[in-house]
């Protein structure tokens, strides 16, 4: 069976007017420096709508947490960006404890790296990367990562995968930008090529259907010749056809004169004498 389906800021003052979710943490990290920095990366981990942080990566104030005592917190946020829940089991101790909404998001988050490797996630796939055991549970984790739409899909039951049609981006590590520009330049060659074959058969099409037109009007020329010959020829045929007859007919008509005028002769001598 197949189911579709379509679909904590308290201690620092958040604006409201900005519609990028992440501006408005930049925004406050630009100023926030020890115990509210670290305050700001807990809130913006948990912060609905809020799904990458390179950003705030990249940050002065943020970086220089990487090798203070609050590594971890820069850990975390780093986690978050390129990680998944794997991880984090792998070795939780660099990082500091997710909440329930942070754990949560960071299986989302999974679930986009997941979804972008393939399109077709088996369920025992899905179930150990994100450290779940209930099947169950992981449906439904799936059915709230599409209602928030990190991604679009469907629930294959029957073969117990996911389907996945659309998902989020994540962060890009600077180390991968390269490998993404090759990427592309071997996509723009296929394209080229691509559309240097589809040009040649274009070319031929366009020979072809020169070829045939010119062929057709060659048949159509031929056509018109023959049904000209035969009009000639039928032409022909009736008026020798039709001549003959008139012919004798004024042969007949002659004869009758002659023969009608032989009979008249006797009967007017005949008719005279008697008179007489």
């Amino acid at each position: 069976m197949t189911t579709d389906i379509v679909m904590g800021s308290d201690q620092v003052e958040i604006p409201t007017q900005l519609h990028n979710p992440l501006e408005q943490f930049t925004l406050l990290a630009k100023s926030a420096k020890g115990a509210a920095c670290l305050e700001l990366i807990k809130q913006v981990l948990e912060a609905p709508g809020v799904h990458v942080f390179g950003e705030l990566l990249v940050m002065p104030n943020i970086l220089e947490l990487q090798n203070g005592p609050h590594a971890t917190y820069f850990n975390t946020l780093n986690l978050f960006a390129y990680g998944t829940c794997k991880q984090y089991a792998q070795n939780p101790s660099q990082f500091i404890e997710l909440t329930p909404v942070m754990k949560k998001k960071l299986q989302h988050l999974t679930i986009v790296s997941m979804a972008i490797r393939a399109k077709c996630i088996p369920y025992s796939e899905l179930l150990e990367e994100l450290g779940m055991k209930n099947v169950r549970d992981l449906e439904d984790l799936i059915i709230e990562a599409i209602y928030a739409d990190i991604i679009h899909g469907k629930l294959d039951q029957k073969n117990s995968q996911l389907e996945i049609d659309f998902a989020l981006g994540r962060d890009i590590r600077p180390d991968d930008v390269h490998k993404i520009a090759a990427t592309l330049q071997e996509w723009c060659q296929s394209c080229e090529t691509v559309l240097a074959c589809i040009e040649e058969q274009i070319n031929r099409a366009n020979t072809e259907k020169a070829r045939r037109i010119k062929h057709k009007e060659q048949i159509e020329q031929e056509i018109i010749n023959l049904k000209k010959t035969l009009k000639t020829q039928l032409t022909d045929t009736d008026e020798a056809m039709t001549s003959e007859p008139r012919e004798s007919t004024s042969g007949q008509d002659v004869r009758k004169k002659a023969s009608k005028s032989k009979t008249a002769r006797p009967s007017g001598k005949s008719w005279f004498k008697s008179f007489t």
